[in-house]
């Protein structure tokens, strides 16, 4: 029983710290973000020579430490949206009245780049582990990529809940791409699919016979888990951003110290009128 707890709670734990430690660095002040990205472009390189040179590692620790590694490159991905370094085109809101293809088209453009970095880290990772006995780190990150895709399409199409206070101020406008309705008809067949998945992975990690394969899919089959268990989050009333209210009680907690005279050139630049990207779009 022990081959199956360690991988689940290896996942789960690596899922939740990771995802605390962007929303952390992501609400700090705006000059730590280019440090952040330097730091986290360094392990991005890192892992991206980790997860090539361990392609044919068949251990239980070369299952982990792909999964791990996988895990940082997509957190590099986050950071670089979310710190705003590669995100798209359009930087203002959803013009009101906007709906169809055009609204589509519009929130798209608001992260065009990064969806294609996205694709591009996606297709490096599946080139280099071509063919190679240890997939765990790229079926990690397409299962991440696959479950991302849902979530926004999910929050475009509309759900209740929308965590509109985990967006940094300078990317407050997207929520104006988000539509709050009880349920989108695209939910069910995304949770319904996610969970089959889910189901057949646990079936496959139960019939395997090897450490490895048993653990590569206790792994996956915990993200997928996760991923649904998010997308639940949207339509019940349930708030799961208790489980990362750490990170941002020490984000606030670490802006706060910044200089008086830091505070106080801030408070003056907030008091100048400025235009809305949102009511006066271009």
């Amino acid at each position: 029983m022990t081959h199956y707890l360690l991988p689940f709670f290896f996942a789960l734990l690596a899922w939740w710290f990771s995802t605390g430690l962007v929303l952390y660095l992501n609400h700090l002040r705006a000059n730590t973000y280019r440090w952040s990205m330097l730091a986290s472009s360094i392990v991005l390189i890192a892992c991206l020579v980790g997860l090539q040179m361990g392609r044919n590692d068949t251990t239980q620790l070369g299952a982990l430490l792909a999964f791990t590694q996988a895990l940082l490159v997509w957190a590099w991905l986050e950071m670089s949206y979310f710190m705003g370094f590669i995100t798209g085109p359009r930087k203002l809101g959803c013009p009101p009245g906007t709906m169809g293809w055009r609204r589509f088209r519009l929130a798209l453009k608001t992260s065009l780049h990064h969806e294609a970095a996205v694709v591009l880290l996606g297709i490096l990772l599946i080139v280099t582990t071509w063919g190679a006995p240890n997939q765990v780190g790229t079926w990690t990150f397409v299962t991440l990529w696959l479950m991302r895709w849902s979530s926004k399409l999910n929050l475009f199409w509309g759900v209740p809940h929308v965590n509109e206070h985990w967006f940094p101020m300078h990317l407050r406008y997207l929520t104006t791409y988000m539509r709050r309705r009880p349920m989108n008809l695209f939910f069910p067949l995304a949770v319904s699919v996610s969970t089959a998945l889910m189901v057949v992975l646990v079936l496959l990690a139960i019939a395997s016979a090897d450490l490895f394969s048993q653990t590569g899919y206790v792994l996956i089959a915990t993200l997928l888990a996760l991923g649904v268990l998010e997308h639940w989050f949207m339509v019940l009333p349930l708030h799961d951003s208790a489980l990362w209210n750490w990170a941002l009680r020490l984000a606030t907690k670490s802006a706060s110290k910044q200089r008086p005279e830091a505070r106080k050139s801030c408070d003056a630049t907030e008091k100048q009128p400025t235009r809305s990207p949102i009511t006066n779009p271009t």
